[in-house]
């Protein structure tokens, strides 16, 4: 009678690898071919004979460029290239409750580091409108002191007026996706460091100098306003 005690130990084949290298496989082939946005893909059987797996390994490799928004599926055609959603595979997966100290510190440090270098985009896009409203929202935020945590949802009003005026779609996006992040943050602890006396600009100083229309002034004001926020932040 055979034994297949030692048998059992050795484990199932791992095909994981071939999945990883037959999605790496069609990203060469989209690139190599210019596929185009709306363009249809081999089929399934064909992709398959190409690269000398099974089915199933094809399936699985297009289930995952469908999960990150490169391509879909539509009736009586197969696999459709389309323009992926950059940020929506991670905006599924993550909350700021499952991520440590030090990750939260860094997506805040990049915070700040987008609000201070998308100067140019501001300056060259607001509009007398978009001046008007944020004066109003300024009027209700207290001028505050660098040794004075902001409210979160001030910061949201003022801050996230500012993301829309860029009008650049990513930039929006993700600021809506770290709101969960700033709420986090601001309730961790991370901001509760005394600061001394440092320079400030209140928001309503900082609307003064979006009036002059000047970018490398406003980059310099955005980067002095933050000051609580990157003196607590740094070591």
């Amino acid at each position: 009678m055979s034994n297949n005690t030692g048998f059992s130990k050795i484990g199932s084949i791992d095909t994981s690898s071939l999945v990883d290298k037959a999605e790496e496989k069609i990203i060469q082939y989209i690139r190599e071919n210019n596929v185009e946005i709306g363009e249809v893909l081999p089929k399934e059987l064909d992709l398959a004979s190409s690269l000398g797996v099974s089915r199933t390994v094809i399936r699985e490799a297009l289930l995952r460029l469908k999960t990150v928004g490169l391509i879909e599926s539509k009736k009586h055609k197969g696999a459709v290239l389309r323009n992926p959603d950059v940020l929506g595979s991670l905006r599924k997966v993550y909350h700021p409750s499952i991520l440590d100290q030090n990750t939260l510190r860094d997506m805040f440090e990049m915070r700040l580091a987008l609000e201070v270098g998308m100067a140019d985009f501001i300056v060259n896009k607001i509009t007398d409108e978009d001046i008007a409203e944020l004066e109003e929202i300024a009027e209700g935020i207290g001028t505050g002191d660098a040794n004075t945590a902001w409210q979160i949802d001030d910061e949201i009003k003022f801050h996230g007026r500012l993301y829309k005026i860029s009008k650049n779609k990513m930039l929006m996006e993700l600021q809506e996706m770290l709101y969960p992040i700033f709420q986090y943050v601001h309730q961790s602890g991370l901001l509760e460091k005394e600061v001394g006396e440092v320079d400030f600009i209140s928001h309503k100083e900082l609307v003064e100098i979006l009036k002059k229309r000047d970018a490398e002034a406003y980059r310099q004001a955005m980067r002095v306003h933050l000051n609580n926020h990157f003196t607590r932040i740094l070591d």
